[in-house]
């Protein structure tokens, strides 16, 4: 992507360095790097304020609070994102399991993965690492 791509007024870095210089070293690690924050340690997982998520590296809105739910996982948990546009899956077949990631659509930063086992209405568990999203509470 081109450092002009925008969604809003954030810019969307083209470079390794940029993206460096623009996300903490977790965030980075996370978003950038694929990795994955340990359970219960994340800024969002027990969050229960009124807000949408959007993604960490981009802007891009990603998950509403009224879709979170209290998984057990130790993650923030969703049903469902708020446009199934936003957010694009690939298999992962990392750590010997084989699982689907989830990716800002629009910046790829990785933000977790996806599981059959969610509640209703979609029974679809979007589990995201907080490192990835930047909450945004109603005013």
């Amino acid at each position: 992507m081109a450092s002009s791509d925008t969604v809003g007024a954030v810019p969307v870095p083209s470079t390794d360095a940029d993206w460096r210089e623009r996300l903490t070293p977790e965030q980075y690690q996370v978003a950038r790097g694929g990795g994955t924050e340990r359970a219960f340690t994340g800024t969002y997982w027990n969050t229960k304020q009124e807000g949408r998520y959007d993604c960490i590296c981009c802007g891009s809105p990603l998950f509403g609070s009224s879709a979170k739910f209290d998984s057990g996982t130790g993650w923030p948990s969703f049903w469902d994102g708020l446009d199934p546009a936003a957010i694009t899956t690939i298999e992962d077949r990392s750590h010997g399991m084989v699982r689907t990631e989830i990716r800002c659509a629009n910046c790829e930063a990785h933000l977790g993965h996806l599981f059959h086992d969610g509640p209703g209405p979609t029974g679809l568990r979007y589990c995201v690492n907080s490192a990835s999203l930047d909450f945004k509470p109603v005013e």
